[in-house]
């Protein structure tokens, strides 16, 4: 429970790419819609610990969101996508070897700070208006 409202965590132990198939069948048994869920997952495309938080969208190339959108045939589903940071734009990059790679020892700091940093916002989606925690927690980490 957060805040009175009752909230359910589910870590889908399909293949990334089949994601769908096991958040379809959660939507399914607990009767409720793709708005209501929160689906939180890593992105290349951002930043190592960067975060951003959206309503709705396309996948963007992420083959599990890809998965997710397929199945529940809508793009308007609620996420929260952790940076990872792109080590590479070479087309010839081994990036499910990076991604399924653990993080270096000098990034564990920053990977501590944005999971705190994503555990407050995903509280804090459940907890305020979404349009006010988008502008809380969508703006770019300045380095010290």
């Amino acid at each position: 429970m957060i805040k009175n409202q009752q909230v359910i965590l589910v870590k889908p132990q399909t293949f990334m790419n089949l994601s769908g198939r096991a958040v379809s069948r959660v939507i399914s048994y607990y009767r409720i819609s793709p708005q209501d869920l929160l689906i939180v997952y890593d992105d290349l495309n951002l930043e190592l610990g960067q975060i951003r938080i959206r309503k709705m969208g396309s996948a963007g190339g992420h083959k599990g969101m890809e998965s997710i959108i397929q199945y529940l045939n809508t793009e308007n589903i609620p996420r929260l996508r952790i940076g990872i940071g792109n080590p590479s734009l070479n087309f010839n990059f081994d990036y499910v070897s990076y991604v399924l790679t653990n993080f270096k020892h000098d990034e564990e700091d920053k990977i501590d700070e944005v999971i705190q940093r994503s555990t407050q916002a995903i509280k804090t989606t459940i907890e305020d208006d979404f349009e006010n925690t988008m502008r809380k927690y969508n703006r770019k980490l300045i380095e010290p």
